[in-house]
């Protein structure tokens, strides 16, 4: 039988050629696959239950807050776009357009979204008329498309991407501040609580924050190949939107009044991002919270005890219910074939059975994030793998954690930052916060940006490129 590409098994070292390694474990362990079209992808089952995950996370942390889901057009008339100039301004070089129906050219342009402020702000000046309808907060779960010019890369760049984006209304600023806060939390415990990514929590820089908005947080996050990736924003709008649109209301003295605004998104870069982080020479490494297929079974088949091992395989499953589990019983692949290919694919538990393992009434347990092997017997499996899984959960995050502590230095100098940088790591200075001296940093250290700013540190002294008072603390790295 013609054994599948996965088999070939991963060919180059994680260390070595990051770039490949990357497109190699996508592919042979089934996340992904390629389309005609640049920079868009197939999200094979096994990536997709990922987002799945998330998604059921998300909902249920965001429904919380009083958040509810929705759904907008996926086209949007070039008039509306264009409202709010400082935003179209920010997107213009990624938007698609539909220009034609058929044979027959449209009478106005529509862009592909690629965000929704636009489309669903037109809404909400109809909506909102009083402090009465005020909060409104919406999220829809979609796809956009933003067609940069960049090398794609799966997951990490894509041109089409599926992603949420929230977005609330508020009768005061300090209610949209809240959120905007709250929301960060959110994401934060996504990657770090689910996809077990550590990351840093800040504003970025204003030039770096979302077009339109007064001020955007954000998670970055810091992967194998020394780039930073960030993982998602959340933004203050004010009333910048707002007033674009004419969404406005009657305050409680009967006065008119601008909503405040926030919008904040989450992509499915954030598959890649664990991906990246977590992934070995091997291949994949799913966190237990997000694999499709938490446990595999592998019966060692021979001939003369092959009913007695697939029924006990078969019993211990059914005794796994509560757990996500795949029983191998292809006769056709020899068990080291199956232990190789369930590796590649990252599934974090494997147990193994043979007929010498029946008569001791117990299974072989392999870890996937260590490669440690341990007999366990039958009547504490359930509770053993319930454990092991925990803890596999919580090594992953550990170990990207001492990662991301061990790439990030002080640098007091811009020549200091930049040897941090060009060695891989995240420079961490002391900074002026002017827009002038972040183009100056970029150039200096051949394209370097700001990450974000943590909003718990003070500064000290002065900034370390330009020598000004230092206003703010901020990370710099090259990044995707």
């Amino acid at each position: 039988m013609k054994e599948s590409r996965s088999q070939e098994g991963i060919t180059v070292k994680k260390s070595e050629n990051f770039s490949e390694w990357y497109t190699q474990v996508l592919q042979k362990a089934e996340m992904m696959d390629y389309t005609d079209v640049s920079g868009s992808i197939v999200i094979r089952p096994p990536a997709y239950f990922v987002w799945e995950k998330i998604q059921e996370y998300f909902n249920e942390k965001i429904k919380k807050l009083g958040v509810q889901n929705a759904y907008f057009p996926l086209l949007i008339p070039e008039s509306l776009l264009n409202k709010e100039k400082e935003h179209v301004a920010g997107f213009n070089p990624e938007v698609a357009w539909v220009t034609h129906a058929g044979n027959t050219k449209l009478s106005e342009r529509l862009a592909i979204r690629p965000t929704s402020e636009t489309i669903m702000y037109s809404s909400f000046a109809k909506w909102i008329r009083s402090y009465r309808d005020l909060p409104l907060k919406l999220n829809q779960w979609n796809n956009v498309v933003r067609w940069e010019f960049k090398h794609p890369v799966p997951f990490l760049r894509t041109r089409e991407f599926l992603w949420q984006e929230g977005h609330s209304a508020f009768a005061s600023d300090a209610e949209a501040t809240k959120e905007v806060k709250d929301i960060l939390d959110i994401y934060a415990s996504v990657f770090e609580d689910l996809l077990a990514v550590p990351v840093l929590r800040g504003r970025k820089s204003d030039k770096e924050k979302f077009a339109g908005a007064d001020y955007t947080l954000s998670v970055e996050t810091f992967l194998p190949n020394e780039k930073a990736a960030q993982g998602a924003t959340s933004h203050a709008l004010g009333q910048n939107f707002s007033q674009a649109f004419e969404i406005s209301f009657l305050n409680e003295k009967g006065k008119k009044d601008f909503v405040w605004q926030t919008s904040w998104g989450l992509s499915t870069r954030s598959i890649g991002i664990m991906i990246a982080t977590h992934g070995d020479d091997h291949g994949l490494i799913l966190p237990p919270k997000v694999a499709q297929t938490q446990i595999v079974i592998v019966p060692i088949i021979f001939e003369k005890e092959k009913k007695s091992v697939l029924k006990k395989a078969l019993e211990i499953k059914n005794k796994l219910k509560s757990f996500r589990v795949h029983l191998d019983d292809r006769e056709w692949y020899a068990p080291g074939w199956k232990f190789h290919e369930w590796e590649l694919k990252g599934i974090p538990i494997r147990l193994e059975i043979g007929p010498k393992d029946i008569q001791k009434k117990q299974v072989v347990l392999v870890r996937r994030d260590t490669g440690k092997k341990e007999t366990v017997k039958l009547s504490v499996l359930n509770k053993k793998i319930k454990s092991v899984l925990e803890d596999i959960q919580k090594n992953l995050y550990k170990k990207a954690r001492k990662f991301l502590n061990e790439h990030i230095s002080v640098a007091k100098d811009i020549n200091g930052a930049k040897k941090l940088i060009d060695s891989g790591k995240i420079a961490k200075v002391n900074w002026c916060d002017a827009d002038s001296c972040e183009e100056e940093i970029k150039a200096k250290t051949n394209g370097a940006k700001t990450l974000n700013i943590p909003e718990k540190e003070k500064a000290k002294g002065k900034c370390f490129n330009c020598g000004k008072p230092a206003k703010v603390v901020v990370y710099i790295a090259k990044s995707y």
